[in-house]
Protein backbone atom coordinates (compact mmCIF):
# COMPACT_ATOMS: atom_id res chain seq x y z
CA UNK A 1 0.00 0.00 0.00
CA UNK A 2 1.30 3.44 -0.88
CA UNK A 3 2.50 5.33 2.21
CA UNK A 4 0.58 8.52 1.39
CA UNK A 5 -2.63 6.59 0.79
CA UNK A 6 -2.13 4.62 4.02
CA UNK A 7 -1.64 7.88 5.91
CA UNK A 8 -4.84 9.38 4.53
CA UNK A 9 -6.76 6.16 5.28
CA UNK A 10 -5.44 6.18 8.82
CA UNK A 11 -6.42 9.84 9.18
CA UNK A 12 -9.94 9.01 7.99
CA UNK A 13 -10.16 6.18 10.51
CA UNK A 14 -8.78 8.42 13.25
CA UNK A 15 -11.36 11.11 12.42
CA UNK A 16 -14.19 8.57 12.50
CA UNK A 17 -12.98 7.17 15.82
CA UNK A 18 -12.69 10.65 17.32
CA UNK A 19 -16.24 11.45 16.23
CA UNK A 20 -17.41 8.11 17.66
CA UNK A 21 -15.72 8.83 21.00
CA UNK A 22 -17.25 12.30 21.14
CA UNK A 23 -20.66 10.85 20.37
CA UNK A 24 -20.28 8.29 23.19
CA UNK A 25 -19.22 11.10 25.54
CA UNK A 26 -22.32 13.11 24.65
CA UNK A 27 -24.57 10.06 25.11
CA UNK A 28 -23.02 9.52 28.54
CA UNK A 29 -23.89 13.10 29.51
CA UNK A 30 -27.47 12.78 28.22
CA UNK A 31 -28.03 9.43 29.95
CA UNK A 32 -26.41 10.43 33.25
CA UNK A 33 -28.94 13.26 33.68
CA UNK A 34 -31.77 11.90 31.55
CA UNK A 35 -34.83 14.06 31.07
CA UNK A 36 -37.85 12.76 29.06
CA UNK A 37 -37.66 15.77 26.72
CA UNK A 38 -34.13 14.65 25.75
CA UNK A 39 -35.37 11.36 24.26
CA UNK A 40 -35.25 12.65 20.66
CA UNK A 41 -31.70 13.92 21.10
CA UNK A 42 -30.70 10.60 22.66
CA UNK A 43 -32.25 8.70 19.76
CA UNK A 44 -30.34 10.90 17.28
CA UNK A 45 -27.09 10.32 19.15
CA UNK A 46 -27.66 6.56 19.22
CA UNK A 47 -28.39 6.60 15.49
CA UNK A 48 -25.21 8.63 14.93
CA UNK A 49 -23.37 6.02 17.02
CA UNK A 50 -24.63 3.22 14.78
CA UNK A 51 -23.74 5.21 11.67
CA UNK A 52 -20.29 5.87 13.09
CA UNK A 53 -19.73 2.16 13.69
CA UNK A 54 -20.82 1.45 10.13
CA UNK A 55 -18.30 4.02 8.84
CA UNK A 56 -15.52 2.48 10.93
CA UNK A 57 -16.48 -0.94 9.55
CA UNK A 58 -16.25 0.42 5.98
CA UNK A 59 -12.78 1.84 6.66
CA UNK A 60 -11.36 -1.40 8.08
CA UNK A 61 -10.59 -2.80 4.61
CA UNK A 62 -8.48 0.28 3.82
CA UNK A 63 -6.20 -0.21 6.82
CA UNK A 64 -5.88 -4.00 6.91
CA UNK A 65 -2.28 -3.84 5.67
CA UNK A 66 -1.21 -1.67 8.59
CA UNK A 67 0.74 -3.71 11.12
CA UNK A 68 0.59 -2.63 14.75
CA UNK A 69 2.99 -4.16 17.30
CA UNK A 70 1.12 -5.99 20.05
CA UNK A 71 3.01 -3.93 22.65
CA UNK A 72 1.07 -0.85 21.50
CA UNK A 73 -2.11 -2.50 22.73
CA UNK A 74 -0.43 -3.12 26.09
CA UNK A 75 0.27 0.63 26.26
CA UNK A 76 -3.38 1.36 25.57
CA UNK A 77 -4.59 -1.27 28.07
CA UNK A 78 -2.35 0.28 30.73
CA UNK A 79 -3.78 3.74 30.06
CA UNK A 80 -0.60 5.02 28.40
CA UNK A 81 -0.43 7.07 25.24
CA UNK A 82 0.36 4.69 22.36
CA UNK A 83 2.47 7.40 20.73
CA UNK A 84 4.94 6.93 23.58
CA UNK A 85 5.62 3.42 22.27
CA UNK A 86 7.83 4.74 19.46
CA UNK A 87 9.73 6.99 21.86
CA UNK A 88 10.27 4.10 24.28
CA UNK A 89 11.43 1.82 21.45
CA UNK A 90 13.96 4.39 20.31
CA UNK A 91 15.23 4.88 23.86
CA UNK A 92 15.55 1.10 24.33
CA UNK A 93 17.37 0.80 20.99
CA UNK A 94 19.79 3.57 21.96
CA UNK A 95 20.47 1.93 25.32
CA UNK A 96 21.03 -1.46 23.67
CA UNK A 97 23.25 0.19 21.05
CA UNK A 98 25.41 1.73 23.80
CA UNK A 99 25.69 -1.65 25.53
CA UNK A 100 26.70 -3.43 22.33
CA UNK A 101 29.16 -0.67 21.45
CA UNK A 102 30.68 -1.03 24.92
CA UNK A 103 31.06 -4.78 24.40
CA UNK A 104 32.62 -4.27 20.96
CA UNK A 105 35.08 -1.75 22.40
CA UNK A 106 35.94 -4.10 25.28
CA UNK A 107 36.54 -7.03 22.90
CA UNK A 108 38.65 -4.82 20.63
CA UNK A 109 40.82 -3.75 23.57
CA UNK A 110 41.06 -7.37 24.75
CA UNK A 111 42.13 -8.51 21.27
CA UNK A 112 44.78 -5.77 21.04
CA UNK A 113 46.15 -6.62 24.51
CA UNK A 114 46.07 -10.35 23.76
CA UNK A 115 48.01 -9.84 20.52
CA UNK A 116 50.61 -7.73 22.34
CA UNK A 117 51.06 -10.42 24.99
CA UNK A 118 51.08 -13.25 22.46
CA UNK A 119 53.66 -11.41 20.38
CA UNK A 120 55.87 -11.06 23.43
CA UNK A 121 55.64 -14.77 24.31
CA UNK A 122 55.10 -16.45 20.91
CA UNK A 123 56.48 -14.08 18.25
CA UNK A 124 57.04 -16.77 15.56
CA UNK A 125 53.61 -18.32 16.00
CA UNK A 126 51.94 -14.91 15.93
CA UNK A 127 53.76 -14.07 12.70
CA UNK A 128 52.43 -17.30 11.16
CA UNK A 129 48.95 -16.51 12.50
CA UNK A 130 49.03 -13.06 10.93
CA UNK A 131 50.27 -14.51 7.62
CA UNK A 132 47.37 -16.98 7.58
CA UNK A 133 44.88 -14.21 8.34
CA UNK A 134 46.48 -11.86 5.81
CA UNK A 135 47.28 -9.35 8.56
CA UNK A 136 50.98 -8.59 8.19
CA UNK A 137 51.07 -5.40 10.24
CA UNK A 138 52.87 -5.54 13.60
CA UNK A 139 50.85 -5.20 16.77
CA UNK A 140 50.95 -1.94 18.64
Amino acid sequence: MHLKMAGSNLENLETQLEMFIENVRQIKIIVSDFQPQGQNVLNQKIQALVTGLQEVDKLKSQVQDVLVPLEVFDYIDNGRNPQLYTKDCIEKALTKNEQVKGKIDAYSRFKANLLVELNAIFPNELTKYRAIRGDERPSS
